[in-house]
């Protein structure tokens, strides 16, 4: 697994660097994109939006065609999160990702379902995230 927490290292997207030209940040990211078997996005939701962090990110991508066909699971925990998470799904959809019900999961209100260790101390919301990575393990399973 690799992580990659520094979003906010990326440039700012420039649609006339995007195709070619791209920034060696930028190039890095979409190769580490390109050779994962799986990309997992785990993010809170801003007014109702995506963090501007990774619309970044995603606005660097839709040049390329690295989404397309690309497994993809989603994590939106936030306070609400209900349309961040729709919006993050439908974006991914639009650049041809490969995501399904069972890899989208929204934990609302999760600073009461986590404790200060990162660890569920809500038992339904632990049962829900195991299900959810048995989906994601499973859809990188080949048929």
């Amino acid at each position: 697994m690799t992580l990659w927490p520094d979003l906010k290292l990326l440039p700012h997207f420039n649609p006339e660097l995007s195709a070619e030209n791209a920034p060696p940040e930028v190039i890095a990211l979409r190769e580490a994109i390109g050779q994962a078997d799986a990309v997992l996005i785990c993010t809170p939701e801003y007014v109702y939006s995506i963090p501007s962090g990774l619309k970044n990110v995603v606005e660097w991508c839709v040049a390329t065609t690295i989404l397309t066909d690309k497994p993809v699971a989603i994590i939106t925990a936030s306070a609400g999160g209900q349309k961040g998470h729709e919006e993050l799904q439908l974006i991914m959809r639009t650049l041809g990702a490969s995501l399904s019900e069972e890899t989208c999961l929204l934990i609302q209100g999760i600073k009461g379902k986590i404790d200060e260790r990162g660890e569920f101390k809500d038992e339904e919301t632990g049962k829900i995230f195991r299900r959810f990575v048995d989906s994601l393990r499973r859809s990188l399973q080949p048929e």
